[in-house]
Order: C-alpha cells, then sequence, then structure tokens
C-alpha cells in the first residue's frame, strides 16, 4: 500500500517518520517487493510536486516483521547527523513486545554476543564474548498481562540485527508468532508482537527534544495492549 498522510508520525523540513506495518521492508531485497524508502519517496514528490524525485536517506532499519515508528532523512545534512546520533547512542527507542512465558524477572538486563548468519538470516547468541561476535546490550519491563499473553518495554542500547528477538528468546521468552526464534508458530500476517513505540534524540538541526510515538496497530490482536 502507498504512503498517505495518515502513516506520517512526524515531518519537518530535514525529517520524516512513518509508521511501519508489519510485512514492509525497509530498503529493497532478494523479493523485489517495493521498499518503504521508495514510497515515502513517492509521497514526498507527490506531496511537494517534485517531477524529479526526492532525496529520501536511510537512517536506521526495523526487521520486515516488526511495526512502529521508523525515521528517514529528507536532507544529505540531516542524514549524516542522524547517523552520527544513531552511532553514538543519542536515540532512545522503546519497544512493545508480547510473549506468552512470564519472565522469571519482571525488569532486566539482557547482554549478548549475537553473530548473524547472512545466509538463513539467523543470528546465534552467545553468554560470552566469542570471535567476531557484537555486543548487544538491552533493559526490559513487564508492564501488564492479558488473558494468556505479557506485554514487555524494552528499551535496547545497542542497535544489533534481529536483538530484541534473539535476546527475549534466551530467557525463554519468545515474542508471539516469531518461529524463527522459539515461538511454536508463525503468523499467518508475517507479522509478529514485536512494535516501535517510540523515538526520543535532539534533532539534528534545531537542537530541539524529539518525542515521535507510534500507536499500536489494528489487526484485531494488539488492540487488546493499548490501555496497558
Amino acid at each position: 500500500m502507498p504512503i498517505t498522510d495518515k502513516d506520517i508520525l512526524f515531518e519537518d523540513n530535514h525529517l520524516i517518520a512513518v509508521c511501519k506495518h508489519a510485512g514492509d521492508i525497509v530498503q529493497v531485497d532478494e523479493t523485489g517487493d517495493e521498499p518503504l524508502d521508495e514510497k515515502v519517496k513517492k509521497y514526498i514528490a507527490a506531496k511537494y510536486n517534485k517531477p524529479n524525485g526526492a532525496f529520501l536517506g536511510v537512517v536506521h532499519r526495523l526487521d520486515r516483521p516488526v511495526s512502529g515508528v521508523i525515521i528517514f532523512a529528507k536532507t544529505s545534512k540531516a542524514l549524516e547527523r542522524m547517523n552520527a546520533i544513531f552511532k553514538n547512542r543519542e536515540v532512545k527507542k522503546t519497544y512493545w513486545a508480547v510473549v506468552r512465558n512470564k519472565p522469571e524477572q519482571e525488569a532486566g538486563t539482557l547482554v549478548h554476543w549475537l553473530i548473524k548468519n547472512t545466509q538463513k538470516n539467523v543470528v546465534s547468541y552467545y553468554k560470552a564474548e566469542v570471535q567476531g561476535a557484537q555486543r548487544a546490550e538491552l533493559s526490559y519491563k513487564l508492564l501488564g498481562k492479558v488473558g494468556d499473553f505479557y506485554l514487555l518495554e524494552v528499551n535496547p542500547l545497542t542497535g544489533r540485527s534481529h536483538q530484541i528477538r534473539v535476546q527475549l528468546s534466551s530467557m525463554g521468552c519468545p515474542i508471539v508468532g516469531d518461529n524463527k526464534y522459539g515461538y511454536p508458530r508463525g503468523s499467518r500476517k508475517g507479522s509478529i508482537c514485536l512494535h516501535a513505540r517510540r523515538l526520543q534524540f535532539f534533532h539534528p538541526i534545531k537542537k530541539e527534544p524529539v518525542n515521535i510515538f507510534a500507536k499500536l496497530p489494528i489487526d484485531g490482536f494488539w488492540e487488546r495492549f493499548e490501555n496497558i
């Protein structure tokens, strides 16, 4: 589906943030599906009457089955500065994840070393440093329970591929629908119950605090957690 005004969470002359739908890819891959960055380019070109197209820089990524806030740069200057903000960990990322198993501790910090198998697109975790691995750290806390499911808030300190998915699975709490990392079955919609809820940082040009918030998907499941 094309990007519309209702998908836009934040926009100014330098940045644009959209609410990514589960199933969208951020950049082109081997599937050949239209990526989100191209959809956003088309939206900007149409909105501002740019017949030659629009510049758009990818600042960060979300896994295909994940929904929520994702931000792009509308200028090369903003892209360079946003890349530095993410590299220097000057952005706070908040995710919501739904799991079936209650964590042994209701809040905590997880540290692992991760290695990605690019051919299989699967990440393995280690409890101690090994050659070729990247350090991954996140904090989590239990927000509440609805029926047989638990809602966790997760704040990753690092930004590794599949980090939240594999680290929650490491403590016996695979994300609902994520059969790649231990949940018994996948989702028919190709989604998992992981949502990028909020991004907080200082604007790269204006130096003002930015707080971007994404509502939960309307899919018949996520709605039950909205009031927690």
